[in-house]
C-alpha cells in the first residue's frame, strides 16, 4: 500500500509539472487571471509609488476646452496657439516640450498659423513630435530614403526595400528631427501594460517618442523593443496645468504665475478631456488618460525603473520545484491538514514575494506556479481521501469480525489501521471457553443440526463478550477465545472478562432451556487468566488475524482445561487481584471462591484457582 501510494504521488508529480510546463510555454490558458492579480498587485503598488514632479502636463482638459470656446472656437484650436504657448514657456528654458497632439494635416483654413508654427519649431531645439505606425498597411514610404529624417537605424539584417505606413507630422516637425512613435498598444485583454521602445520593421528599428526624448537626453535606453510600465499614483496623478490657464497667463502683460514654473521640467502637451476620447485601460485605473501613458513611459526611462518580467525559467523552476516538494511531503506526511496549512503559507508568502519584488522592480507571475501547487494537493488530497476510504472500509470489515459495532467505530473513528495495531504488548485478561459433551451430541445429529447448533450458541456467546466490550479472537472448533484490553485500552479490562465469563455460563443455562433435548448434556469450561501478551495482526502477507500471542494465552487455555469437576468458571489469582485492585473504592461485584493450587502442564510453579461468583445486593 506505501509503495503504490509512493508510486503515485511520485508519478502525480511528474504529470502535474509537465502540464504546468506546457501551460507556461504553450497553453497561457489561466495567462487572464494570472494578469488580473498581477494587475492588482502592480495597482495597489502604485498607490505608494510616487511620479517625477520633474514632468508636468500641460493639460487640455475639460476646463481649456470650455474657457477657449469663446474666443478661438471648438477644438482643434489654431495652431498659432500652440506656437505662441511654445514661444511663452521656451522663455523659462524648458529640459524638453513633447507633444502628445499629432499635426498631421495643414490647415487649410488658416495656413498662416502653419507657417507661424513652422517658423517657432524651427526656433526651437528642444521640441518633440509624435508620428503614428500603421498596421496592416504595404503602402507607404521607404525606410531607407527617410531613415534620416526619422532617425530610423538599420539593423544588420535590414531590407533595403522596407516600407512602412505612417502618419508623420509637418515638414517643419519632420525638419526637426526629434520624432518617435507613439502608438499605446494594448494587450489582448484590452489592457495597456507595456509601451514600445523601437518597433521592428523588416530590420529597421523605428524609436517611439519617449526613447527618442529618452535619447536626446542622455538616458540610458533597455536592450529590448518595449518595456512594463511601472505606473506611480493612480490616474491624474502626474503634476497638471490648464493649457488655458498657462495660455491666458502668457497673454498677460504682467503674468500671476511664477516664471521658473516650468524651468528644467520635461513638459508634456496633451488632452485629459473626456471629450477627445484619448484614454484607455490600464491595471491602474480602467480609465486612464493617453497622455499620462506616455508621461509613465518617459517617467521609466528618465529614472531608469520599468518593471522587468522575471524570467519565465525561474517562474518554471519555482512550479516544478513547488509541485515535486510536494510530492516529496505526501510520500513522507499524510496529514492533510497540515500539509494544506504548509501550503497556504507557501502561497501567502509567495503571494508577498510577488508584491515585494515590485519594489525591485520585478513582476513574478506567481499565480500560476500556485494553481498548480494547489491541483497536486487537490489530486494527492482525493487519492487519500480513497485510500482512508478504503482502509476505512477494510478496517470496519475486519474488525467487525471480532469486535463490538461501536467499538469498531471508534477505533475507525481515531484512525486505527492493521499497521497501527500489529504487535504491541499489553496488559490484558484472556478467555477461553469449551464446549464439553460435544462429541456425544454429534454422533446423534446430522451435520446440518450440528452447524445449525453451534450458529446459535457462538451467537449467543459472542453476544456475552460483545455485551462487555470484549474482543473476539476466534472459534477453535468448538471452543471460543476472547480477551479484553486491546485493541481499546480498558482499565477494567479483568473485571470486564470475568463479568463477561459469567454472562456466558447464564447464557448457557437459558440455551440448553431454550434447545431441550439436543443440549442437555451439554457443558462449558471458561478458564480466564491476566497478564502480558503480544496483541496485533499476525499471519502471512495474505492472510492474517488479530490475535493475541503469549504464555498469559497459554495459561488461559490451560486453567480452562482444569475447570472440568471443579467449577464451570475459573480465574487465576492474577485476574482476582487485578478485580480488587481495578474496583478501587468500590465493593469487588465479584466474589472469589479459593479452589486451591493446581499443577498446570509447562509450568513448574502451581497455579492458584478460584471461582467467581455474583456478588448479590
Amino acid at each position: 500500500m506505501k509503495s503504490t501510494a509512493r508510486y503515485f504521488y511520485i508519478w502525480l508529480a511528474i504529470l502535474v509539472s509537465l502540464i504546468f510546463i506546457l501551460e507556461i510555454r504553450w497553453f497561457h490558458l489561466l495567462q487572464p487571471l494570472e494578469m488580473r492579480l498581477s494587475d492588482a498587485m502592480i495597482a495597489h503598488h502604485a498607490l505608494h509609488s510616487q511620479p517625477d514632479k520633474d514632468i508636468v502636463i500641460v493639460d487640455i482638459d475639460e476646463r481649456s476646452l470650455a474657457l477657449m470656446a469663446d474666443s478661438v472656437g471648438r477644438w482643434p484650436w489654431p495652431r498659432s496657439l500652440h506656437a505662441e504657448l511654445i514661444e511663452g514657456l521656451e522663455r523659462q528654458q524648458p529640459q524638453a516640450i513633447v507633444f502628445d497632439v499629432l499635426f498631421s494635416d495643414p490647415d487649410l483654413t488658416r495656413p498662416a498659423d502653419d507657417a507661424y508654427l513652422a517658423e517657432v519649431v524651427h526656433a526651437q531645439s528642444n521640441l518633440y513630435f509624435p508620428m503614428l505606425l500603421l498596421q496592416g498597411n504595404e503602402k507607404g514610404i521607404p525606410l531607407a530614403e527617410f531613415s534620416d529624417v526619422l532617425g530610423i537605424s538599420p539593423g544588420s539584417d535590414a531590407s533595403a526595400d522596407a516600407m512602412v505606413s505612417m502618419v508623420l507630422p509637418l515638414p517643419a516637425m519632420l525638419e526637426s528631427r526629434k520624432l518617435g512613435t507613439h502608438n499605446v498598444v494594448a494587450d489582448d485583454d484590452g489592457v495597456v501594460r507595456k509601451y514600445t521602445i523601437y518597433n521592428d520593421v523588416l530590420g529597421w528599428k523605428i524609436p517611439s517618442l519617449p526613447s527618442k526624448l529618452a535619447t536626446e537626453l542622455g538616458y540610458s535606453l533597455p536592450t529590448t523593443p518595449d518595456i512594463q510600465l511601472n505606473w506611480h499614483g493612480h490616474a491624474l496623478s502626474y503634476t497638471r496645468v490648464s493649457y488655458a490657464d498657462v495660455y491666458n497667463d502668457l497673454q498677460r502683460s504682467k503674468p500671476t504665475r511664477t516664471n521658473n514654473e516650468f524651468t528644467g521640467k520635461i513638459i508634456i502637451i496633451g488632452a485629459t478631456a473626456s471629450g477627445l476620447h484619448d484614454v484607455r485601460a490600464t491595471p491602474v485605473d480602467g480609465f486612464y488618460p493617453g497622455v499620462e501613458i506616455l508621461a509613465t513611459a518617459i517617467d521609466n526611462l528618465k529614472n531608469a525603473n520599468p518593471l522587468v518580467l522575471v524570467n519565465e525559467k525561474v517562474i518554471l523552476g519555482f512550479g516544478v520545484l513547488l509541485i515535486e516538494a510536494l510530492g516529496l511531503i505526501f510520500i513522507r506526511c499524510r496529514s492533510l491538514l497540515r500539509i494544506g496549512i504548509t501550503l497556504g503559507v507557501v502561497s501567502g508568502v509567495s503571494l508577498g514575494a510577488g508584491y515585494c519584488l515590485l519594489n525591485l522592480q520585478y513582476i513574478f507571475y506567481v499565480l500560476t506556479p500556485l494553481v498548480f501547487a494547489w491541483v497536486y494537493y487537490l489530486a494527492a488530497a482525493f487519492m487519500e481521501y480513497l485510500n482512508e476510504r478504503k482502509a476505512r472500509e477494510l478496517a470496519i470489515a475486519t474488525f467487525g469480525r471480532f469486535l463490538d459495532p461501536r467499538v469498531v467505530e471508534a477505533l475507525v473513528a481515531r484512525g486505527e489501521t492493521m499497521q497501527s495495531m500489529s504487535g504491541k504488548s499489553s496488559e490484558i485478561t484472556v478467555l477461553f471457553s469449551d464446549i464439553r459433551g460435544f462429541t456425544t451430541m454429534s454422533e446423534h445429529s446430522t451435520p446440518e443440526q450440528i452447524v445449525a447448533f453451534l450458529n446459535t450458541y457462538f451467537g449467543a456467546q459472542s453476544e456475552a463478550i460483545f455485551a462487555h466490550e470484549g474482543t473476539l479472537d476466534k472459534y477453535i472448533g468448538d471452543a471460543i477465545m476472547a480477551f479484553w484490553g486491546a485493541p481499546v485500552t480498558q482499565s477494567d479490562h479483568a473485571l470486564k472478562a470475568v463479568a463477561g465469563a459469567l454472562d456466558m455460563s447464564e447464557r448457557l443455562d437459558v440455551f440448553k432451556q431454550e434447545h431441550g433435548e439436543i443440549a442437555k448434556d451439554i457443558e462449558i469450561g471458561i478458564g480466564v487468566h491476566s497478564g502480558q501478551a503480544v496483541v496485533g495482526f499476525i499471519g502471512s502477507e495474505n492472510r492474517q488475524d488479530y490475535t493475541a500471542i503469549g504464555d498469559t494465552v497459554n495459561l488461559s487455555s490451560r486453567i480452562e482445561g482444569l475447570t472440568k469437576g471443579i467449577a464451570r468458571v475459573l480465574v487465576s489469582q492474577e485476574t482476582r487481584d487485578l478485580c480488587l485492585q481495578q474496583s478501587g473504592s468500590v465493593h469487588c461485584p465479584f466474589e472469589f471462591i479459593d479452589c486451591g493450587s493446581h499443577e498446570v502442564k509447562g509450568r513448574a510453579q502451581p497455579v492458584r484457582l478460584f471461582e467467581p461468583k455474583r456478588v448479590r445486593a
